[in-house]
């Protein structure tokens, strides 16, 4: 665990840490005295720790914003009080006034309190008490730095759980309906053209009737593999249920769209799949493609739709082929272009 510690005050304030932090391999440790500067580091490069000095200009206001972030309230914040009117307080009134101060601190957003003492109006022990102090609240935070790290990548590893297809390994129709309204808003925020294929593999249920379904499982996932190598880098395919897929072709105009159909319906149909030493089948896909407009909605349930209907239209021509949706400003209606 690469351990890093935000340092919100002064050099001075820093020598009077605990050798253990400011000298050591062992922690990453960065000293900021800017509230602004802080609060970007923080946002950029999360520290598992942050160690704030309370007389700096900006401490408290630090410990309140980070409590009401909601994705950065899991860093550890300890607030160090030797602000000398507080110090002088507690000195005269005693551990009321000292509870009193830290539950204050702790409700505008500390996680740990402690009172910073001056080396020299202390003897060594309760130096050494307030080091220990200091060093088992770092501790703390430590330990839950990395309860927070082990559940991001449980959290991870569930996602991807969630939105992979078990049989394929491909993106899921639950991973489409989470990627496809992301993909329009960034199309439409970079003013970028964007399109989708839908495509079917022809007669499938036949491959299945004749030669069972684990002869039809593997089929499949011998097509996603051969789709996978022939997508380029900004394509992402999902599987959207049975034997049909959907791409997602960012920055890619429907004339594009075309053409990438046809390419992958001749890749497809050019070489037949070994399914093993004595089994090969020929298979064919049939595809339709649509481009992003500016009617769509958000969801791009329309979208999904106009390359539906291109398959379709693909499968009642014969199969085996590839239609576009095109949009022509020219008319006042929308027309198919076929492969």
């Amino acid at each position: 665990m690469n351990i890093s510690i935000l340092v919100f005050g002064s050099n001075n304030f820093l020598t009077t840490l605990p050798d253990q932090i400011c000298y050591t391999s062992a922690f990453s440790v960065e000293v900021i005295t800017n509230l602004d500067q802080a609060i970007s580091r923080i946002q950029i490069t999360p520290p598992d720790v942050i160690l704030v000095q309370a007389s700096l200009d900006g401490s408290m206001e630090l410990c309140c914003w980070l409590k009401d972030q909601t994705k950065l309230s899991w860093i550890y914040c300890i607030l160090f009080e030797d602000r000398p009117q507080q110090l002088a307080d507690r000195n005269m009134y005693g551990w009321q006034r000292e509870l009193e101060m830290t539950a204050a601190a702790l409700k505008q957003g500390a996680d740990a309190y402690i009172w910073q003492l001056h080396e020299n109006k202390i003897d060594s022990k309760a130096s050494t008490t307030n080091h220990q102090l200091i060093l088992a609240q770092l501790t703390v935070g430590l330990r839950k730095a990395q309860k927070y790290r082990d559940l991001m990548r449980t959290n991870d590893l569930l996602s991807a759980i969630a939105l992979a297809d078990s049989l394929t390994e491909m993106n899921n129709r639950r991973a489409l309906e989470w990627d496809l309204p992301r993909q329009i808003k960034k199309s439409r925020t970079q003013r970028e053209s964007m399109s989708l294929i839908i495509l079917d593999v022809d007669y499938f249920k036949k491959v299945n009737d004749t030669y069972g379904h684990l002869i039809g499982d593997r089929l499949l996932q011998l097509l996603c593999t051969r789709l996978r190598h022939n997508l380029r880098f900004q394509d992402t395919a999902f599987r959207y249920g049975g034997e049909e897929f959907v791409i997602l072709l960012a920055h890619t105009t429907g004339e594009e769209a075309l053409g990438v159909a046809r390419r992958l319906n001749r890749i497809v149909s050019e070489q037949p799949f070994a399914l093993n030493n004595k089994l090969t089948i020929n298979i064919t896909i049939s595809l339709g493609t649509a481009s992003l407009e500016a009617e769509d909605d958000d969801q791009g349930e329309s979208l999904l739709y106009r390359a539906d209907q291109c398959l379709l239209q693909a499968k009642a021509a014969g199969r085996n082929r590839a239609i576009g949706w095109e949009y022509s400003s020219h008319v006042s209606h929308l027309k198919a272009v076929s492969s």
